[in-house]
């Protein structure tokens, strides 16, 4: 059988040595709670199968188990390759939902918290030559509201805009073989002029000389070395006539670094993003963000692609309407949909999943913010990733204290984006680089007046920010109900009669914020339906619902903050 999603799982760290552990697992659901009593790290077998990475959920899966598993579990025989000899062994799990306990022939080698970033452990003390068994174990329960859980339903059905949910493993399950004396991470920083300060993270490399070499169509462009002498180390390049990356404008460089016996491939975008005074700039430039919703839901994967090719498609179905980038919505999503972003130019908000998520609850906060900041270390390279947005539509009666301290510790770790505090409904004055808000009106005419005021300096009426005068960016808006002939379902407003009644909505919608000069970026709500929310632009399925090249023409016609660089 081919193992599905078998491309490396992070592109932008890639060594020769690593097994991809995708494909078929033992599997079974432990309603009660009780595997680990009854040990099931140590039984020679579990009593189902299913398909790694797709959750149990899914139909990928071969589980396709839609009710509440509070516990699930896996497991899978392995034999470590010869050419790991002599080297350490990490299990990488891309994502596993929601807490994971892992075993290694029956001896626990490592626990994590946290349904939507990826994770590692060391495992080579725990082989034994030949056959090895991995067993892996993961506690799930949404409804307690101290997990983030994004748009999983916590009801046995979907409803509203709370879909199917993910237990367990969803994500690409590998091996990496790494040398003692090795690259732990690189994070890197980028000047338009050129300049790339490259701070790498190494283990048990002191005395060591660190080598790192940018490459352009294969030749060599800039290098540089630096001896460790402490857990991190920086080497700056100097790159001459730098090709910048940009929408549209997809420039990146290779990057290699060595360091003894350890080689990791990777690559950088050359660009820097700022906001302010009603303007969004990419490498200095004025840019309006016309930015898609995306859920990153599939009806056969849940929260996985079923295919590389699929997470591609939906950037493409993107850019074919005529949008630059999007707002990944309610949840992280995997590395490989950014290294998509990046090669294709196309900007993405990180978000994370904090629905369902009752912030009044210390543990809420916990569970939260470490997850948080994984996420913000791991994809801080990624040059298509313009922006942060931990929160989404965090009410005025919560915690604006959690609101402002996400906030500064996103800054100290990355001080090179924007960072929207929550989007939508409720901010705190000071602790948002770009205010924004979520306005479903249907109406265009009224829409255009409401917004037409900010040029004016006057009210907009309900908006729940601090000022008026800060708003730069509709964050969500339009969500046009348009499904045919399909029975139930909902979207906001009521359905145009037809297609012509629907491109008119949408072309007024759009345009009266194109024609803004106090906007710069909108987010239209949104890419695709999903499941009984029917107000995309495609399908679930991802068929076109629209004259895809009137809505290009529509969404990319020339807005009034790019007037001026």
């Amino acid at each position: 059988m081919s193992i599905p999603r078998s491309e490396h799982p992070f592109p932008q760290f890639v060594r020769e040595d690593w097994v991809n552990l995708n494909g078929e697992w033992q599997f079974e659901i432990d309603h009660g709670v009780s595997g680990e009593e009854r040990k099931l790290f140590e039984a020679e077998g579990l009593s189902g199968r299913i398909t790694v990475p797709f959750c149990p959920e899914s139909d990928l899966s071969g589980v396709g188990n839609k009710d509440f598993m509070r516990c699930v579990w896996y497991k899978k025989k392995i034999t470590v390759p010869d050419n790991f000899k002599g080297k350490r062994t990490i299990l990488h799990i891309g994502a596993c939902d929601y807490e994971s306990t892992v075993w290694v022939n029956g001896v626990e080698a490592g626990r994590h918290r946290g349904g939507y970033i990826s994770f590692a452990f060391d495992i080579t003390k725990y082989l034994k030559d030949g056959e090895n068994d991995i067993t892996i174990r993961a506690y799930d329960d949404n409804r307690r509201g101290t997990q983030p859980a994004g748009k999983q339903s916590n009801n046995y059905n979907s409803y509203g805009c709370f879909y199917t949910r993910t237990t367990g493993i969803w994500q690409t399950v590998w091996l990496e073989a790494v040398p003692e004396e090795r690259i732990v991470s690189a994070k890197y920083y980028t000047k338009i002029d050129g300049t790339v300060r490259i701070d790498v993270k190494t283990e048990n490399a002191y005395g060591e000389t660190l080598f790192a070499s940018a490459l352009n169509c294969g030749k060599t462009v800039a290098c540089g070395g630096a001896v460790v002498r402490g857990e991190h180390t920086e080497i700056t390049l100097k790159i001459e006539d730098p090709l910048l990356w940009a929408p549209g404008e997809p420039n990146l460089y290779d990057l290699t670094l060595t360091l003894g016996k350890d080689k990791v491939n990777s690559y950088f975008g050359i660009r820097e993003v700022s906001a302010h005074d009603h303007r969004f700039y990419i490498n200095g430039k004025s840019v309006f963000g016309r930015f898609i919703l995306d859920q990153g839901f599939y009806p056969d994967g849940i929260y996985t692609a079923p295919t590389d090719g699929a997470l591609i498609r939906d950037i493409e179905m993107s850019m074919a309407c005529g949008y630059n980038g999007a707002r990944l919505h309610q949840k992280i999503f995997e590395p490989r949909f950014l290294y998509h972003a990046d090669r294709l130019g196309y900007m993405v908000w990180g978000e994370h999943a904090n629905w369902l998520l009752d912030i009044a609850k210390p543990e809420a906060w916990k569970n939260f913010v470490g997850e948080w900041l994984e996420e913000v270390e791991r994809d801080f390279d990624h040059p298509a990733l313009i922006g942060w947005c931990p929160f989404n539509e965090t009410q005025q009666n919560q915690d604006g204290e959690l609101l402002k301290y996400v906030y500064n510790v996103t800054k100290a770790l990355d001080p090179t984006r924007p960072v929207i505090d929550t989007s939508g409904w409720f901010h705190v004055k000071g602790f948002c680089d770009m205010y924004d808000c979520h306005d479903y009106e249907q109406d265009p005419v009224k829409f255009k007046e409401k917004y037409d005021k900010l040029m004016t300096g006057g009210e907009i009426g309900d908006w729940t920010g601090p000022y008026p005068d800060d708003l730069c960016f509709v964050s969500e808006f339009g969500g046009t109900w348009w499904a045919p002939g399909v029975k139930g379902g909902w979207g906001y407003g009521a359905s145009p009669a037809d297609m012509e009644e629907f491109l008119g909505r949408y072309e007024g919608l759009v345009s009266a914020l194109l024609q803004n000069d106090k906007l710069c970026a909108f987010c239209y709500t949104q890419l695709t339906d999903v499941e009984q929310e029917q107000n995309g632009l495609y399908t679930y399925d991802r068929r076109a619902k629209f004259p895809v090249d009137k809505l290009r023409a529509i969404t990319s016609a020339k807005a009034a903050a790019e007037n001026d660089d």
